[in-house]
């Protein structure tokens, strides 16, 4: 296509007429809460819900709280979790909710943080779990497992008893519960669960069910919901970027993904159902509860998600219409004990490291966060300013659209309006094979009140973009016919504010009524008529947060904020901190005093050599159905590097949250404290950050670094930066590059 002739899309009104669903509305009926066929709405609004999944099993009792301080902050309205019966109940006749384990300590937490709560009850969850979270003694019962075969379900019904007895009253907090998890083709089963955990006890307006992999699910029973990753570690260590994960790099309509779930589908025996919808029936919306905020790592494949990886699928999901945006996970964790792993041991396909589930998730284990965290909460802020529009908007996709999945020329882009306003959608990213910039675009939009034609001028979409541009968007009595500039969210005041983002590359311009303007980005608005618009320079990105609770408020800064339901703020600093909030009545930033207290160090960590590596480590420790297993723990015990780490004296003090920072390169690291394991990790080329206060570590422990070289011909699958590092050695590869630790100051403050 010439770049003289614009991109066409036309919006294509909803398909079938709203209707509402038995759910929520004539059956397990809760006030403020109706699901349609098109969206949720709370109070008579729609919304677009945000959920991320957090383990409060993998998480200490100790961080639930900031937690969901960092998920709030991320934009997040809603907390899911598995609840794992291994975790709870690993011998028969024991089921604790204690401690780290008290579902309904964490269910209150949630809630007065300001969050919804989705339980995912199981009982096969999966999760990366040893037997998808059925404690040995479930798994070695000789029942017919995840059927209706009444010996089994005499297991679960117990069990969902003692879930609905931990959850007590709580259950009129809770928004949903997922049942079962890639359960594929028996539709009846659901529905006997569904019956159990009612007779148990348990309500929620919500039922759900997972449905990649072509599910065959009860009709009106529960809310289909999907998923997207762009890696995975469920495919083998040698294969290419496979087309389920590149889909997601794509606006469509076609919902199911195929690839989830397949190699365990494959070691079980399991098939998903044949001829299964790829996307939701008429009668719920498209929602989604496992988009990819990560990945986790499996010793054959370590993938390794970039933050714009993770975005650009969540980007194209809102796009594509989704409902819903539900993220896996949201926050990482570290498991409750050893051997709770999903392992080759157990018969699984995978061998996931025994402790550390980073997931690589735009909230880590250590509790920093990673850029996704800034990339996300973006997206989230655009979902709760527009969402209630956004809602009742149906995405349509171009006259002209990608071929197929090795198609790297044609634009990605969509459309989501009502026939009257909506936002454009670009994309141009994608991992390992990158996009080059797309030449002279220009766009021709028809909706049901006439056509809008942008820019003014034909433009290069960079590799990277993503945008959610406007389309006569109207506020303070002023409407804007279009802008290149994505919408982040709309300030209340007198004169209220919109704020826009430039995109690199892409020089901003709004048109209103027949007059275009070239904005300048910068940190002090224009005046549109009754509007003003503050379009924020695209390196200022990284550091803005938008705060609901209290106000919305627009606040900038490279440290992280967190905040709850009261608004109160938050404030973690490695450096200086440095809080500036938008005040619409000065049409400026200002500072925000925070208070100053210990003041935040880095120091390097004195390394000691205890024992050297083995010179020969093996090219491969066995195999299982053909992928790498990683060693054994005597194995590993017997061939790894032993390192102690001397600390500074702030190290112990859990007041400064102290982190430890590891650049390593090898095959496998454990942590230990005084000679127990805490975490462990396999190298992908990424930074290993431990928090030292979680761990365990006090004043006077010792803290061992324990780290297994990797042979130059191992099969194992790294990303391209360590298969380089790794290339560059002939034997094996086991480095140190820096050790450090950091205190870092937290503050709170008031808006």
């Amino acid at each position: 296509m010439s770049w003289l002739e614009p991109l066409t899309v036309r919006h294509q009104a909803w398909a079938t007429p709203l209707r509402r669903a038995r759910m929520s509305n004539s059956e397990d009926v809760r006030d403020g809460i109706s699901l349609t066929n098109r969206y949720l709405s709370r109070d008579g609004v729609p919304v677009v819900p945000v959920s991320g999944e957090l383990h409060y099993s993998r998480v200490p009792r100790a961080r639930w709280a900031e937690r969901l301080r960092q998920m709030k902050a991320g934009g997040v309205t809603v907390v899911a979790s598995y609840v794992f019966w291994l975790h709870h109940a690993p011998t028969p006749g024991e089921t604790r909710f204690d401690g780290d384990l008290d579902v309904g300590a964490f269910v209150d937490l949630a809630v007065e943080t300001g969050l919804d709560v989705v339980l995912r009850i199981g009982p096969w969850c999966h999760g990366e779990t040893r037997n998808g979270g059925f404690p040995d003694w479930v798994q070695q019962a000789p029942v017919r497992h995840r059927t209706d075969d009444p010996a089994y379900l005499e297991l679960v019904a117990p069990w969902f008893a003692s879930i609905a007895a931990a959850v007590g009253s709580r259950f009129d907090r809770i928004i949903g519960i997922q049942l079962e998890n890639e359960l594929y083709d028996q539709p009846q089963h659901l529905v006997t669960l569904k019956r159990l955990a009612r007779a148990a006890g348990m309500s929620a307006p919500l039922w759900t069910a997972t449905a990649w992999g072509g599910a065959d699910l009860p009709a009106s029973e529960v809310l289909p919901l999907y998923g997207g990753y762009g890696d995975g570690f469920w495919v083998d260590a040698g294969a290419p970027w496979d087309p389920t994960f590149r889909d997601h790099y794509f606006f469509s309509h076609v919902w199911d993904d195929a690839g989830i779930g397949a190699d365990v589908r494959r070691a079980q025996a399991i098939a998903a159902a044949s001829g299964g919808p790829r996307t939701p029936s008429e009668e719920f919306p498209p929602a989604t509860c496992e988009l990819g905020g990560g990945m986790a790592t499996a010793y054959h494949r370590r993938p390794r998600p970039e933050a714009l990886d993770v975005a650009a699928i969540a980007h194209c999901k809102i796009g594509n219409g989704s409902a819903w945006q539900g993220y896996y996970m949201y926050a990482g964790g570290t498991n409750p004990g050893p051997d709770m792993h999903e392992s080759h041991a157990t018969g699984y396909p995978n061998d996931i490291a025994r402790l550390g589930y980073d997931f690589h998730a735009p909230i880590g284990e250590a509790g920093t966060l990673a850029p996704s965290h800034a990339e996300l909460r973006r997206q989230h802020a655009f979902l709760s300013a527009f969402g209630h529009v956004l809602a009742e908007m149906p995405s349509s996709l171009p006259d002209v659209r990608p071929a197929d999945v090795e198609d790297s020329e044609t634009l990605r882009w969509a459309l989501r309006s009502d026939g009257e306003s909506g936002f454009l959608f670009l994309s141009r990213h994608q991992p390992h094979f990158p996009l080059p910039a797309y030449r002279g675009a220009r766009f021709r939009v028809a909706l049901e009140n006439g056509v809008i034609e942008l820019p003014e001028r034909p433009i290069d979409i960079p590799p990277g973009t993503l945008t959610r541009w406007p389309l006569r968007l109207t506020a303070g009595g002023t409407t804007i016919t279009w802008a290149t500039a994505s919408a982040l969210t709309l300030l209340p005041g007198d004169v209220p504010t919109l704020v826009l983002i430039a995109a690199p590359g892409i020089a901003p311009q709004i048109a209103v009524a027949d007059s275009v303007h070239d904005i300048t980005p910068g940190f002090e608005p224009v005046r549109l008529g009754g509007l003003d618009v503050l379009v924020l320079p695209a390196e200022a990105a990284g550091s803005v947060w938008v705060r609901e609770d209290g106000g919305r408020r627009l606040l900038l800064s490279d440290d992280e904020l967190q905040w709850d339901a009261s608004g109160t703020v938050t404030v973690k600093a490695a450096k200086a901190a440095d809080v500036r909030a938008y005040d619409p009545s000065l049409r400026a930033f200002r500072p925000v005093e925070v208070p100053q207290g210990s003041a935040p160090v880095t120091e390097h960590v004195t390394v000691e050599r205890l024992r050297p590596a083995a010179t020969t480590v093996p090219v491969s420790y066995g195999k299982h159905e053909g992928r790498p297993s990683a060693p054994s723990a005597d194995v590993f015990d017997e061939l790894a590097a032993v390192y102690r780490l001397r600390l500074p004296a702030f190290a112990a003090d859990p007041t400064r949250d102290p982190l430890l920072r590891v650049i390593w390169a090898g095959d496998v690291g454990e942590l230990r404290v005084d000679g127990r394991t805490v975490t462990d990790r396999y190298w992908d080329g990424s930074g290993w950050t431990v928090n030292l206060t979680d761990i365990g570590y006090r004043a006077g422990a010792q803290l061992t670094l324990h780290l297994l070289p990797l042979a130059a011909g191992s099969p194992v699958s790294v990303p391209q930066e360590a298969r380089t590092r790794l290339a560059a050695t002939d034997t094996q590869l086991l480095a140190i590059d820096t050790v450090e630790v950091t205190a870092r100051t937290i503050s709170t403050v008031t808006l």
